[in-house]
């Protein structure tokens, strides 16, 4: 016989003692596995597999483990927070409607400058109106069936649908809304509405459990139920200015790393123990997707005009009566005032507010409600968010003496 013959033949032998062997050592490891119950059943030492009735696993000589004692240990504030506010979040499809206006020069011709400038007259414009759909979230905080979210949500819809988890689905009117504040109420009609719980915002710990919930999408995936996302509160009382310029500003708001997710907007924002203490409403994002930067409107300020919503439909302009303007050191030297700061009030309207609490004409105002003021800028931010009916205290300089006055504000006359 060759040698090379030889050598297969001897590598054949000894590839089949190799797997002999292999098969002899698992079947041995797979018995002791199964007698010391590691897939979740023992041997009784016939083969069989030992029962226990309600027990999914157990070991030979111990006491039985119940595999559910592992999903107990599962279930955290966040599971809980999360099956309590769920069930009363909503996703709400709005129908919009957009007006399209369009140059009147075909094609490429509109990018071209000469066309523009010499023929554009000869060919007018053209606009159109469509529908399209947005999404957003809501949080049911009534079992009449109001239900709060954002205004920008909401805002100039045509139609409304709001779905709930239970796969039921409402037409929703909106009762009101105020793009200021960015609070909507939107009304259906159901019996047996799941209802949110309302917290505090104003008993808010730096570092607790903050859950975002949403639904957002619960038409377009055919999937009811919410998404949830977990952080803590990062932040509160941030004063943000609206889009970075003008007079509106959000207020107070809650910083969270949770994430708020688009479409998450106007869903509620809730504690370890499903209270809701804020409606998630925007986030810092340089790419349009959570960094971990995200802002809710508290709880309370929602609390302070729902009614007004429901009401008024509207949240109405509150009245002082005073016209303002930076004190500078020109307007303080041509008064003959000493440059302190703040205000100056320049004007204050006959039967307003103001004039009723007894401020005049060239009073300084340098604080409200305890804050100081500087500049006009300043001052509104101070004032900002108070309603019809509040009380507010401005600190007034008159003749080198400081008073304060408490104002009552009023709707703005119609």
């Amino acid at each position: 016989m060759p040698r090379i013959a030889r050598l297969a033949i001897i590598a054949l032998i000894c590839a089949l003692i190799g797997v002999s062997f292999g098969l002899y050592v698992t079947t041995r490891t797979l018995r002791a596995v199964q007698e010391a119950g590691v897939f979740g059943y023992a041997s009784d030492g016939s083969g069989r597999a030992a029962e226990s009735a309600g027990v999914e696993g157990t070991t030979r000589g111990s006491t039985p483990v119940a595999y559910s004692e592992t999903g107990q240990s599962r279930r955290n504030a966040i599971v809980s927070a999360a099956e309590r506010a769920g069930p009363a979040t909503v996703s709400i499809t709005v129908v919009k409607r957009q007006v399209v206006r369009r140059g009147g020069l075909p094609g490429a011709l509109q990018e071209d400058e000469f066309f523009e400038r010499f023929f554009r007259g000869y060919f007018p414009e053209r606009s159109y109106e469509r529908q399209y759909e947005s999404y957003g979230s809501g949080v049911i905080i009534d079992r009449d069936g109001y239900l709060l979210t954002n205004d920008h949500v909401v805002h100039n819809a045509a139609a409304v649908r709001v779905m709930l988890t239970d796969g039921r689905e409402f037409d929703g009117r909106v009762l009101g809304g105020d793009p200021l504040f960015d609070l909507a109420v939107v009304k259906i009609d159901g019996d047996d509405l799941p209802v949110a719980r309302l917290g505090d915002s104003d008993d808010l710990m730096i570092g607790e459990w903050a859950v975002a919930v949403g639904n957002p999408f619960g038409q377009l995936l055919n999937d009811r139920q919410p998404t949830v996302t977990a952080g803590v509160v990062s932040a509160v009382h941030r004063d943000i200015q609206a889009g970075g310029q003008g007079e509106g500003v959000y207020k107070d708001m809650i910083q969270t790393d949770a994430a708020i997710n688009p479409g998450n907007s106007g869903g509620p924002l809730v504690n370890s123990r499903g209270e809701v203490i804020g409606i998630n409403t925007f986030i810092f994002s340089s790419s349009g997707g959570s960094i971990g930067i995200g802002f809710a409107i508290p709880v309370n300020i929602a609390k302070q005009i729902i009614n007004e919503l429901i009401e008024f439909g509207r949240i109405r302009d509150a009245w002082v009566g005073i016209q303002v303007q930076d004190l500078t050191a020109a307007v303080a030297q041509g008064l003959g005032i000493e440059r302190v700061g703040g205000v100056l009030a320049s004007f204050v309207e006959p039967e307003s507010p103001a004039a009723r609490a007894g401020i005049r004409g060239g009073d300084v105002i340098v604080g409200v409600n305890g804050d100081p003021v500087g500049n006009v800028r300043r001052a509104r931010r101070a004032i900002f968010g108070a309603r019809v009916g509040d009380v507010v205290t401005l600190t007034i300089l008159r003749k080198g003496e400081r008073k304060d006055f408490d104002v009552k504000l009023e709707e703005v006359p119609r």
